[in-house]
């Protein structure tokens, strides 16, 4: 397939989905992106302009109630789902790796190439590759204790920064038992260091939550009345590597594009919405 258009932008990021919604461009990427699970808008944001409902949020911390807003993934989702209706999404998630030439990308899947996309001026959503800082996501269960009411712990270390409680995926139904995702920043250099491992992320996780007085399950009572806590038993899960690095915006040369933030993106989808009316009226 052949395709050609004035103007395309490169990247799944949700700066780049938000950026091509918002002008009509065609969006092209090579691997989808969502943002972090328990990445939110800022509190009050109002999406119903894309029929989607405000939800006033707080999480329970061990300071104040840390209010939030809806979650970005959610949005990422819902703009992916319009523009694919519309046509703005010619591969979808078919692709797999993409090669930049002059005037055009070329666009593979496993097998061959599916497409050849020829542009005048191109958007490219990176991030930067020589940052020397990787977010590691740590994703522990836990087989005992996971049942409390805490929502996050934020530490002032880079290593195991914030502690994210959700309900398990593991379990079944509307469960009370709680995993935990730990958000590190870790250098290049020491990420396969065993001080910055997925084991020394899991005691850590572990230690935190004894330092502010958290216990695990009722085991007894001891002889002076005082009551006795089995220990916290957890295991991994996974880890997930990725560029610490913000997105940033260039063109088919590599110069830098200006675009406006994440933040006055989202402010103006109001405005940019009314363009795609016609879809959003029936959702």
């Amino acid at each position: 397939m052949i395709f050609e258009h004035q103007e395309i932008v490169v990247g799944s990021s949700l700066e780049a989905v938000l950026y091509a919604y918002s002008n009509e461009y065609p969006l092209f990427f090579e691997s989808p992106a969502p943002p972090f699970r328990f990445d939110y808008l800022n509190p009050g944001t109002d999406l119903s302009c894309l029929k989607i409902p405000r939800a006033a949020e707080s999480l329970t911390t061990f300071g104040s109630e840390k209010k939030i807003g809806l979650g970005k993934e959610l949005l990422w989702e819902r703009l992916l789902f319009i523009m694919s209706l519309v046509g703005r999404l010619p591969l979808s998630d078919m692709c797999n790796s993409i090669r930049h030439d002059d005037s055009k990308i070329i666009c593979f899947n496993e097998h061959s190439k599916i497409a050849e996309v020829r542009y005048e001026k191109m958007y490219n959503f990176k991030q930067d590759d020589k940052n020397n800082k990787l977010l590691c996501r740590d994703w522990i269960a836990f087989n005992s204790g996971g049942k409390h009411d805490i929502d996050l712990i934020e530490t002032s270390d880079d290593f195991v920064n914030q502690i994210w409680f959700y309900q398990s995926d593991r379990i079944c139904g509307n469960t009370k038992v709680k995993d935990a995702c730990a958000v590190s920043v870790v250098d290049k250099e020491l990420v396969d260091d065993f001080e910055f491992s997925q084991t020394m992320a899991r005691f850590k996780v572990v230690k935190e939550m004894k330092d502010r007085g958290m216990k695990g399950l009722l085991s007894s009572y001891g002889p002076n009345g005082n009551p006795k806590h089995y220990d916290f038993k957890t295991s991994v899960i996974s880890r997930s590597i990725v560029s610490n690095a913000p997105v940033k915006c260039c063109d088919q040369n590599g110069a830098p594009v200006d675009v406006l933030s994440l933040n006055k993106m989202v402010q103006q989808l109001d405005k940019s919405s009314q363009r795609y009316w016609k879809i959003l009226r029936h959702l």
